[in-house]
């Protein structure tokens, strides 16, 4: 491990003028942890974890909780986190027929992210429970959890609670992959779970950010490699943050150290190569191994393959040598099967335990090469973070496989778990991220003058809509605001003016833009697919123009009919962890 020398001071004194709380919960596909602060005006905030579960009291100082919980069959919430990962209580769950459910965070994922689970499934959801609600009720449960902790742990918790409750601010965060549509499905758990009420005030209280930016603030609070952080060099460093479900991977510059300013460097990405998914094929190896014995039993394989997470898993680091998972008594034994005092003997089949790693390791490393490139070069050190960045064999194989470029990998974090909460405090108090890369195109559609000459034009003549001013346009047009891979500050703001003409003013009241997301690549579509995979509405934005129907002029077009002209532009603030866009006219000389 680099040991890190506490950071210089970059943190800043909090700014509001009264006491606040932010808590910050981050829901992982296997495990999850909540941090928080206490906001005293001017004094720089300080970070707590949230040390103390139910089920866990065992467990001095453990600060994550297994990401689970049992269902009964009328879809009532029994049990979660640590208290539902007891023996006695997996033994009631089988006695009552209650329903596990787990890597519930896998149901959120974007459409467009492909997730290979190799035949495995998801397991089912309680009665009558959406993926939201299923989220909304493990939220409900760590804030429980939280809430208990701040009132048992602090002087005066419970009058220190009662002072805050009413404005408590959450930062949620998710993986890279995840984007609007995600974030608004959290927000909707977050309301389903009671952690705001369901109103615009409410909906403010809830922040996101990416599970990349906030390894990033986690590093830093642990003191980052200060030489990292004392010198605006030119050099590059990439964040990955190897989890049960994701890795997601965010590459940084410093642009400036006091205070400290950091960019991102290239956009970032995420992939489904977390340690889960090693657990998964070590599942199904198994099932085939021991197919027909006594030890096949689905219970039995669970056992094992439980046994493997806790041990073989974690400790694997030399693929030549023999491995076993200890899971049963003296009395275990088939010869055949390999299996003797409770142990079963993994002898090098094709070097099995390599090879149930070795998908994930490709993964990881053809995502982090594709970083590397997008940052022309620019990246010189790789550090790895997260839960899966504790083994041994993942470590070992990124930097074989990265010490041909040059880069070095280090794992800089010892108290890997909590890594991601405490960094979406320090996001929320510090903000040192100031420009972050675009992941794709994003545009809206226009009409475009007709081509004759252009056989592209041609192909689409049957859609042609006449003005009623007079030319002759083809709807579907792809106009790029912003192209991938720019670097764009949180005060850019991304603004385009456009016409439009319409022959009712009743059409004013609902106007509406959609901004599309095109993600194939870097070349800008001349058209909008609508049906096509890489193309896709980000957001509508909507507004009541019937203000401008007084100011409207009327003209008379080609067929004598009367039509008016209206003006307006779309402006898309696209540098913060959150999108937002807007549409704005002219009223009488007044913007709106």
């Amino acid at each position: 491990m680099v040991h890190m020398k506490p950071p210089p001071d970059t943190r800043k004194p909090y700014t509001g003028s009264t006491r606040s709380l932010v808590i910050a919960i981050d829901v992982g596909t296997t495990f999850s942890g909540v941090s928080y602060a206490i906001l005293e005006p001017n004094e720089i905030p300080k970070i707590y974890g949230v040390t103390r579960f139910p089920g866990q009291e065992h467990v001095a100082g453990n600060s994550k909780i297994p990401s689970i919980m049992y269902y009964d069959k009328s879809g009532q919430l029994k049990v979660a986190g640590a208290e539902a990962d007891s023996t006695s209580i997996t033994s009631l769950a089988e006695d009552e027929g209650w329903i596990k459910t787990e890597l519930f965070k896998l149901r959120l994922r974007p459409r467009t992210m492909k997730l290979n689970m190799n035949g495995m499934r998801l397991s089912p959801l309680p009665k009558g429970k959406a993926a939201v609600d299923v989220f909304g009720d493990f939220l409900a449960y760590l804030f429980r959890c939280t809430k208990s902790f701040i009132i048992d742990t602090h002087a005066n918790g419970a009058a220190l609670w009662n002072a805050v409750e009413n404005d408590i601010q959450f930062v949620l965060s998710h993986p890279n992959g995840w984007e609007g549509p995600q974030q608004s499905k959290m927000r909707r758990s977050a309301i389903y779970g009671k952690l705001i009420p369901d109103s615009n005030e409410g909906k403010a209280r809830i922040r996101f950010v990416t599970e990349g930016e906030a390894s990033l603030h986690a590093c830093i609070l642990n003191g980052l490699a200060a030489d990292v952080l004392s010198s605006t060099s030119k050099h590059g460093f990439l964040i990955a943050d190897a989890g049960g479900g994701t890795l997601d991977l965010s590459s940084y510059a410093i642009r400036g150290t006091n205070p400290l300013v950091i960019e991102e460097i290239a956009p970032p990405d995420c992939i489904f190569a977390g340690s889960v998914f090693v657990s998964r094929r070590a599942r199904e190896f198994l099932e085939e191994k021991l197919k027909g014995s006594k030890y096949g039993t689905s219970d039995t394989l669970d056992h094992i393959t439980r046994k493997f997470d806790e041990s073989t898993k974690r400790l694997f680091r030399d693929a030549g040598a023999v491995q076993y998972i200890l899971f049963g008594s003296p009395l275990d034994k088939d010869p055949a099967l390999g299996i003797r005092n409770g142990q079963l003997k993994l002898m090098g089949v094709l070097r099995t335990v390599a090879s149930l790693f070795e998908p994930s390791v490709t993964a990881a490393y053809n995502a982090i090469k594709v970083q590397i490139d997008s940052s022309a070069g620019m990246i010189k050190s790789v550090f790895l973070v997260g839960g899966y960045a504790a083994s041994p064999w993942l470590f070992q194989q990124l930097q074989e496989r990265l010490a041909p470029y040059g880069i070095s990998v280090s794992r800089p974090d010892a108290q890997t778990s909590k890594a991601v909460a405490d960094g979406a405090i320090g996001f929320y108090c510090d903000h040192y991220v100031s420009a972050r890369m675009s992941r794709f195109m994003y545009g809206v559609e226009f009409l475009r003058e007709l081509d004759p000459r252009d056989p592209g034009h041609m192909a689409r003549k049957d859609k042609l809509c006449e003005l009623p001013s007079g030319p002759k346009l083809l709807p579907d047009a792809f106009d790029c605001i912003l192209a991938r891979g720019v670097k764009v500050k949180e005060s850019n703001v991304f603004a385009r003016k456009y016409c439009t003409e319409l022959t009712s003013l009743t059409m004013l009241s609902v106007f509406e833009v959609e901004i599309w997301c095109y993600r194939g690549g870097n070349v800008v579509p001349k058209w909008i697919d609508r049906q096509a995979e890489d193309f896709s509405t980000l957001c509508v934005v909507r507004a009541d123009l019937s203000l401008l129907a007084d100011s409207a002029e009327p003209k008379t077009g080609r067929n004598g009919k009367t039509y008016w002209t209206i003006v307006f532009s779309v402006e898309i603030h696209f540098g913060l962890t959150e999108f937002k866009a807007r549409i704005k006219w002219v009223d009488e000389g007044r913007t709106r």
